[in-house]
This record gives structure tokens, C-alpha cells and sequence, in this order.
């Protein structure tokens, strides 16, 4: 697809991770679109050679409750500027004795438990049904774990595969659900990522989690159940463990820009005939249809 040879990259911040220090020559964008305003300013700006957005989930002073964050604007406005890989750094908690507090994991496999949350783009007179088998891109899991493995510090281990159980929030988990979620063979559990996932398919982005653990959750006999304190601690130490894994990854994309199969996920996803949509409905999702449907126009309003 010749248009990835000029795409962007996208990062999407978690808790602890407000900004990404080496960003240059940044830009901040305050975006409209069709389903409101982002979380907060979008940086674009480059990060070793490859230009690079940059979006705090929760707000630079952390306002968002995981259910407020705007995730429909969120993905929109990162396909809006050009993004086509999605990468998102993100709190977790492990449902797991070898994955440790300060561990990251590469996730593969999602579990989704919330209940409030938009989950897509279309309705209104537009029906489309993406594959989320796999909903993570395996293409750019790899690469962020081939950069992780190259640039993790002492102390934090990378595990590569796993299954991030998302659960509503923003109370962390009774033990009695820990553990079914244990008995389910989760890996982690968080609060953000499946939501961001499936809009990101229905966008046609390659999305990847690398999945900083925090906490035992409330399962560990031997652990403290999961505080404030201890999650802020174990945030600090691994937003500073991103960043030089950040940089790794911008040089590998800089000079392979794979493709996903998810930038092509609606090719075989749009069931209702174009010329069945409503106009103000065509008009509205035109940045994600019009490679199948032509740009819209005023003369589809008739």
C-alpha cells in the first residue's frame, strides 16, 4: 500500500506516561471530529526519524475515568493525522506468579468485561462487521517485543504472548473475580486496551499493546492488595523503561513499514450497500469508506 510509506506512527500513553521525552520538533493539534474531542492535545512531532502522535488516554493531568476517555475520538483523530500503526503503553495488573511488577508483556488475546463503552464507529444506517480473531496486529507485537528484548533495563522482564483481561473500572478487582479471571488463564488485567483495539481495527490501524505491570492485582497471597502507592511507584519506573524502547521501535519502522492485515480489515467488512446509507452517515465515516466507496460528495447527498 503505497500510502504507509508515508504514514505516521501513533502512541497512545497510559497512566505514568504523559509525554515521551525525545519527541522533536512537535506540533500540538486540537482536533474536531465526529465524535468529539479527543483526550487531549495530539503531539505530532518526530522520534527517531519517524514521525511519530503522540495522545495522553487519560489527559496530561490524568481527569479521565477508563469509561470517560474519549476512545472513538481518540482512534479518529490518530487515523485523521496519518497514523496507521497504533502503539499503546499501558498499566496493567498480572493474573500471573512469573509476571512480576516492573514485567512487561507483549498481549495476543483479549477478554473484554466492560460494559459502558461504545465499541464502534458505525450504526446509523451502517452495518460493519471487522474480524477480531486476532486483535492484536502480529506484525507490530513483534517489532515492539523485538524492541523491548533489545532495550529493557535490569530489573523488568519481557514476556512475549498472554491474554489482558479489560474490565470496567475504575475500582480495582474483588479477589473472588481475580480469581475467576485466573481460572480463565488471563494474563493481565486493565482498564482501556480492548476498547481501543476494536476501534482501531474498524480504523484499519495495526494496533499493539506493550502492557506494563504494576501489581499483583488482589489475587497474590504474598502481596499487598493493589494501592495507589504501589501503583504510582511501579508506573514512574516504567514509564522511564518506554522510553528507550520507544526510540528502538521508531528506527525499525523507519525502515520497515510492514503491512497488517488490519489495514484492510473493512475490505470484506462493509455489508450494507453504500448507496443504502444514509448521507449524513456516508458523510460522517467518509475517512474510513472512501477506499471502497469512493470520497464522499454532495451529489451522495441526494
Amino acid at each position: 500500500m503505497r500510502e504507509l510509506q508515508s504514514a505516521r506512527v501513533g502512541v497512545i500513553g497510559g497512566s505514568g506516561l504523559y509525554a515521551i521525552r525525545g519527541l522533536d520538533n512537535v506540533s500540538e493539534h486540537q482536533l474536531d471530529t465526529p465524535f468529539g474531542r479527543p483526550s487531549d492535545l495530539l503531539r505530532v512531532g518526530t522520534l527517531n526519524g519517524m514521525d511519530t502522535v503522540f495522545l495522553a488516554r487519560h489527559g496530561q493531568h490524568h481527569h479521565l475515568l477508563p469509561k470517560e476517555v474519549p476512545y472513538r475520538a481518540n482512534i479518529w483523530a490518530m487515523r485523521q493525522l496519518g497514523v496507521r500503526w497504533l502503539v499503546s503503553v499501558s498499566a496493567v495488573g498480572s493474573l500471573r506468579e512469573d509476571l512480576r511488577p516492573r514485567d512487561m508483556v507483549v498481549p495476543d488475546q483479549f477478554i473484554d468485561r466492560t460494559q459502558e463503552r461504545p465499541h464502534s464507529f458505525f450504526g446509523d444506517g451502517c452495518v460493519a462487521h471487522v474480524s477480531l480473531a486476532d486483535p492484536f496486529c502480529p506484525v507490530l507485537s513483534r517489532l515492539v517485543a523485538e524492541s523491548a528484548d533489545a532495550a529493557i533495563p535490569d530489573g523488568h522482564r519481557l514476556h512475549r504472548g498472554g491474554t489482558y483481561l479489560c474490565m470496567e473500572g475504575p475500582a480495582f478487582s474483588t479477589r473472588a473475580e481475580s480469581e475467576l479471571y485466573r481460572s480463565w488463564n488471563c494474563s493481565v488485567i486493565g482498564m482501556t486496551n480492548h476498547t481501543e483495539a476494536r476501534l482501531a481495527r474498524e480504523a484499519e490501524l495495526a494496533y499493539a499493546s506493550l502492557s506494563m505491570v504494576t501489581d499483583y492485582d488482589c489475587w497474590h497471597p504474598d502481596h499487598d492488595a493493589v494501592s495507589v502507592e504501589m501503583v504510582i511507584g511501579n508506573l514512574q519506573a516504567n514509564a522511564a523503561a518506554t522510553e528507550p524502547i520507544l526510540h528502538g521501535l521508531m528506527g525499525r519502522l523507519k525502515t520497515e513499514r510492514p503491512e497488517s492485515a488490519a489495514h484492510s480489515a473493512l475490505a470484506s467488512a462493509l455489508i450494507t450497500p453504500k448507496d443504502a446509507v444514509p448521507a449524513e452517515t456516508r458523510q460522517r465515516l467518509d475517512l474510513l469508506t472512501s477506499p471502497y466507496w469512493g470520497a464522499w460528495s454532495q451529489g451522495d447527498a441526494s
